[in-house]
């Protein structure tokens, strides 16, 4: 399922037209996005949790040349599934 099948599935399930389904679906991955941009995390009770997880500066290698190369420090979203998601999907 890609985004458009997500507009048109909460469209279908609400009685939304498509532009506001639209305008829905973008308003809560903005909401999202915004809440984790600031460092805090989002839980949907029985769906899942959303959270930053900072990762060190380190050093890699590159495939190519097997020379060794810094990797930056970054922040990364992760997401872990609530227990009313795994039930739903075994």
């Amino acid at each position: 399922m890609n985004k458009n099948d997500l507009i048109g599935a909460v469209a279908d399930a609400s009685g939304l037209s498509k532009n506001d389904a639209s305008h829905a679906v973008e308003s809560v991955f903005g909401a999202i996005t915004k809440a984790l941009a600031g460092g805090d995390e989002v839980r949907l009770v029985g769906f899942g949790t959303f959270s930053v997880a900072k990762r060190k500066a380190s050093m890699g290698r590159n495939p190519r040349t097997g020379e060794p190369m810094p990797i930056k420090a970054s922040t990364q979203p992760k997401f872990k599934a609530g227990k009313g998601l795994k039930d739903a999907v075994n």
